[in-house]
């Protein structure tokens, strides 16, 4: 309790961290009533207003096909929110499960599982994405699967290097000598320890996965139009950047903003998890 409780203090003391998490929350809040908040149908074509700017009546203006941008940047939110954090969830349970194994048990376990840790980890991040979705097809529960298989490696490699560092402690040597099974070693003295260095990783994790998503959406390997996916979104307005800019404009400043506003808060938790790595 005592080292959550320096944990938010630190980070309540960080003014950039503050003014991220409340644009991260403005966002979340967007993202949940966007279908009470949104003023037309994120899917709704009107041929008869394409390409129109900033207006009275389309705000942010509208697109190719007539369709609200505000509209479809309320609903994106949700797209990109939720593929960053449920990424995450295959990602620690993957990561987290082959580097505790791997740091616990050492010897032939770490040098098997390390192994295939170099394998995964040996192919460019993107190009294994591209990859992937190419063979197992575009749907939403498929990019969670890809960014699950292409970024757990990092975990691993994290979990597993502070294993080795927790089991040469004192508590961890004296559970040892008294008995004590490996499985509650494990859950009672290393789990614990692995909550801050977890928490760093998922924050940092969450910023590269809807960066990754966005990707995969600009390139045509994300999800199925008329998906109002902020990197389906800045697609389509590529091709009309000379004549109506305003298109891809929004949904890349949301995209930027939202991944500035993601990485300042997981620089702040790493700080506030381990002041010693502070600047």
């Amino acid at each position: 309790m005592g080292r959550s409780r320096g944990i938010i203090t630190r980070l309540c003391r960080d003014k950039a961290a503050l003014v991220a998490l409340a644009y991260l929350t403005v966002l979340v809040v967007i993202a949940i009533l966007a279908p009470v908040l949104a003023p037309y149908d994120p899917l709704h074509t009107d041929f008869d207003h394409v390409r129109e700017p900033p207006n009275s009546q389309h705000w942010l203006g509208t697109d190719k096909q007539g369709r609200d941008i505000l509209s479809r940047l309320m609903f994106g939110a949700r797209i990109s929110l939720a593929v960053g954090f449920l990424s995450q969830v295959p990602v620690l349970l993957i990561g987290a499960s082959v580097g505790i194994c791997a740091g616990y048990y050492g010897r032939h376990t770490d040098a098997i599982l390390m192994r295939i840790v170099d394998v995964f980890y040996a192919f460019p991040a993107m190009l294994f994405l591209i990859t992937l979705m190419s063979v197992i097809g575009r749907s939403f529960g498929n990019i969670l699967l890809a960014l699950g298989l292409t970024a757990w490696t990092g975990v691993a490699r994290l979990v597993r290097g502070q294993v080795l560092q927790i089991k040469q402690e004192g508590f961890v040597i004296a559970a040892q000598s008294i008995g004590a099974s490996d499985r509650d070693i494990l859950l009672r003295h290393i789990m614990q320890h692995l909550t801050g260095p977890l928490l760093v990783a998922v924050s940092m994790g969450i910023p590269g996965a809807m960066l990754a998503e966005a990707g995969l959406s600009f390139l045509g390997l994300g999800l199925l139009p008329p998906a109002p996916s902020w990197g389906l979104m800045l697609s389509d307005g590529f091709a009309a950047l000379r004549s109506a800019p305003h298109i891809a404009l929004y949904p890349g400043l949301a995209i930027g903003v939202t991944m500035l506003a993601l990485f300042m808060l997981g620089d702040a938790v790493r700080d506030a998890v381990d002041p010693l790595t502070a600047g």
